[in-house]
């Protein structure tokens, strides 16, 4: 569907209640309420799902509601498996040894997601610098490299990674951005330690403060990693609803099962049922308000994101980053095959169907000479 450019607006009033409606006083305790951030993005979604609908491209309505489901299926497995694992342990809370965290943290983001990442962190970070002043910085940067650009190298670590996955990018294509993901991440680390290092000089940790017992840090709820293996699996080799087959009606009963977000419930509720309620609970003080907020803003953007992905995709080849890995002489650029990324066969166009073979290039016939 051809859109203008007008039609982004309620994604992008959405995304300005998201920033800033918690910072005005008038609406910050109104914003706490999860009620109230699910009214806000119906207000702002349901009006263009009403529009495609109306106009006849409910289709697209459709498939953003199905992606909202993958999302938010992986969110809650991420969330509740990353709920059940604690670090503990007894450590100096010096710059050296908080800059270890969040290496570590954005080390593992890719793989556990950001999410799972920032849950099994925060908590020991926090307890760690329990008795340093200055500590705002370190859950700044936390937020920086460890619930963002740690996320960088897999569709686990970030929603919109894990998005264009779901729109046919493959799973491994963005290992090799690990460069990029390297460079921000070494230049993230750098400035925190002499943040760190800074504010450590300043206000050091005193002496009945320091660890009193020599306790090594430990993994509690260790089996969950095993679940966090099942979801990883999932993720890149198991298939999920086939929405073009069941459409076109050349849909068999397994296009119709969601056999991806079946493992990521079955790994969730494995790690809720067979996990210790000790550090769920206690350690970790595990609630499902967190994950209700997510799934509350997000129904949201996915619909209001529908013309917002319509229009980047209309003016996609007027953009100059096509040409700015591009092959350029006097005589013109030749693009090239390194500007955007490969897509495989995704939900919506699976491999061997009808649109698929009629979009593919026919080999020349060859005339004997």
């Amino acid at each position: 569907m051809q859109v203008e450019w007008w039609s982004i607006i309620p994604f992008v009033v959405l995304l300005l209640c998201i920033a800033l409606l918690p910072l005005i006083p008038a609406t910050t305790h109104a914003w706490e309420r999860n009620g109230v951030k699910l009214l806000v993005a119906l207000a702002c979604g349901l009006p263009v799902a009403a529009w495609f609908v109306l106009t006849g491209h409910g289709s697209e309505v459709s498939h953003a509601l199905v992606e909202y489901v993958q999302f938010i299926m992986l969110l809650l497995a991420l969330f509740v498996v990353s709920g059940g694992i604690f670090l503990d342990g007894d450590i100096r809370p010096t710059p050296r040894n908080n800059t270890l965290f969040l290496a570590i943290g954005g080390a593992i983001a890719s793989v556990v997601g950001t999410t799972g990442a920032a849950m099994l962190l925060i908590r020991p970070l926090l307890n760690t610098n329990r008795d340093r002043a200055r500590r705002v910085h370190t859950v700044v940067f936390t937020i920086f490299i460890v619930a963002n650009c740690g996320g960088l190298l897999t569709p686990l670590g970030d929603p919109p990674l894990f998005l264009g996955f779901l729109r046919g990018v493959p799973f491994e294509w963005t290992l090799r951005l690990w460069p990029q993901w390297l460079f921000v991440n070494a230049l993230l680390l750098a400035t925190y330690y002499a943040l760190d290092t800074r504010a450590y000089a300043s206000d050091p940790v005193s002496a009945d403060a320091a660890p009193t017992s020599a306790a090594p840090v430990r993994v509690r709820g260790a089996v969950n990693f095993v679940f966090f293996a099942a979801i990883i699996v999932a993720v890149a080799f198991v298939p999920s609803l086939d929405l073009h087959a069941l459409e076109t009606g050349h849909a068999t009963w397994t296009a119709l099962v969601p056999w991806r977000e079946l493992v990521f419930g079955a790994a969730a509720a494995a790690s809720y049922a067979l996990g210790s309620r000790d550090v769920r609970f206690r350690l970790n003080q595990f609630t499902w308000t967190p994950i209700v907020e997510v799934a509350a803003l997000f129904i949201g953007i996915f619909l209001a994101m529908i013309p917002a992905l319509n229009y980047l995709g209309q003016i996609a080849p007027h953009l100059p980053s096509r040409r700015s890995r591009s092959s350029c002489s006097p005589a013109g650029c030749r693009p090239s095959s390194t500007t955007r990324p490969p897509t495989r066969p995704s939900t919506r166009w699976p491999r061997n169907s009808p649109a698929t073979r009629a979009s593919e290039p026919r080999p020349a016939s060859r005339r004997p000479t």
